[in-house]
């Protein structure tokens, strides 16, 4: 298992630039399956999510050609669809929960698919239904093998255009049934659909590869199937969540950075978030400068009752950042309550923040109330693992903060 040791206390001084977006990435790669001709990804970003991703790709067929450190051409025309049966696929698909946005592409092209219960991050009950659900609207069908480990096995050799109303607006599920719907035969119509970004994103580039997507930024998405797809090229954006990680690390930290090609507008509400807790930020052109702040003071409601910052579904805030806020409002003046309502587990890391002895008292397993110290105190440095990636952002940016 990897391991840090951190000394910190430290004041950092420079720029830092943000890799392309990892949720983002995982359904740009799942695409270029929907199509014979080469698609050119650039702002890949180098973690092992979706290095893992592209290998599987890789193993399914899918050839590559490298034109720089973050940018490659891929070339699904020789995708060998057998693999699926390969113990060697039920393994790696086993292991990246992103592999199930494999799913909608091998759908809509091969009319089949086959997937492992996927892994991932343990951050509470992260369900699949929506997917299986948009896919049986289309007209697959699927049958689950428990006694083969857990497999999925999905027929959809007549997907047919249809209506539905998600019973949640998933992010991945969207992604998914959209993918899926692309080839689908008539007109699909999304509603209660997810319009992160990243959806955004995925929504402009497959019309660039010649599908028919209207409503894009809406929670409700139009899709005219059409009978083939194109080669394209696309450039990913800033990972949001390391834009927002580096803020507060900026913070906890009393540094000066610039956070260089933020795509700023495509942020949403996540810098005025940021500015709730007393964060001073300069924006220079697409640029994020963060003064080094000895106080910043947490601001309270129009009403003088205290601040209450909790995730929502886009363009609402990000349940990705809910951690890095909670970390951040460690050193600042005055008390916030963090309501993570999308997801039961992921405040459990805050153990370690009050052994590092800050002041946090978790109501239950979707709130906790932090109490700033205002820099009259410091955090202390502690042994500690962390339980999902998120927190362990968080935890590095207390380690990096304390003595």
């Amino acid at each position: 298992m990897a391991s840090f040791k951190v000394t910190g206390g430290r004041r950092l001084k420079g720029e830092i630039t943000p890799q392309g977006a990892k949720n983002e990435a995982l359904q740009i790669l799942c695409a270029v399956v929907l199509t014979a001709e080469p698609v050119t990804i650039h702002n890949i970003p180098n973690i092992r999510d979706v290095n893992q991703l592209i290998d599987l790709l890789g193993d399914m067929g899918v050839s590559m050609r490298r034109l720089s450190e973050s940018s490659i051409e891929f070339d699904a025309s020789q995708v060998n669809i057998d693999y699926l049966e390969s113990e060697t696929y039920k393994k790696k698909a086993a292991a990246l929960r992103g592999s199930v946005m494999l799913l909608g592409p091998t759908l809509a092209r091969f009319k089949k698919g086959r997937i492992p219960s996927p892994g991932g991050d343990k951050i509470g009950r992260r369900r699949l239904d929506t997917h299986f659900f948009g896919f049986m609207k289309l007209g697959a069908k699927f049958n689950y093998s428990p006694e083969d480990g857990g497999i999925y096995e999905v027929d959809a050799s007549q997907l047919q255009g249809a209506y539905m109303l998600l019973d949640e607006a998933s992010v991945t599920g969207t992604a998914n049934i959209l993918m899926a719907a692309v080839l689908a035969k008539g007109t699909t119509t999304i509603y209660n659909a997810a319009c992160e970004p990243y959806l955004q994103q995925l929504s402009k580039m497959l019309n660039r590869m010649g599908a028919k997507i209207s409503g894009i930024g809406s929670n409700l998405l139009v899709i005219e199937g059409v009978d083939v797809l194109h080669g394209t090229e696309h450039t990913m954006l800033p990972d949001m969540i390391e834009i927002g990680s580096f803020i507060g690390m900026a913070v906890m930290t009393q540094s000066e950075i610039t956070i260089k090609n933020c795509q700023i507008p495509e942020l949403g509400i996540i810098p005025e978030v940021f500015k709730k807790l007393g964060i001073k930020m300069e924006f220079r052109g697409d640029d994020i400068f963060i003064p080094s702040q000895e106080h910043y003071e947490l601001e309270n409601f129009i009403d003088g009752s205290m601040l209450t910052i909790s995730d929502h579904p886009w363009p609402g805030f990000t349940p990705d950042l809910l951690s890095i806020i909670l970390v951040t409002a460690i050193q600042a003046k005055g008390t916030v309550l963090i309501h993570q309502k999308m997801f039961e587990s992921r405040l459990f890391f805050v153990d370690r923040l009050i052994e590092m002895g800050a002041q946090i008292i978790l109501c239950d397993p979707h709130r906790a109330t932090v109490v700033g110290f205002d820099r009259k105190q410091t955090l202390k440095g502690i042994r500690m693992s962390s339980p999902d990636i998120r927190a362990g952002v968080s935890l590095l940016i207390a380690a990096m903060s304390a003595n």
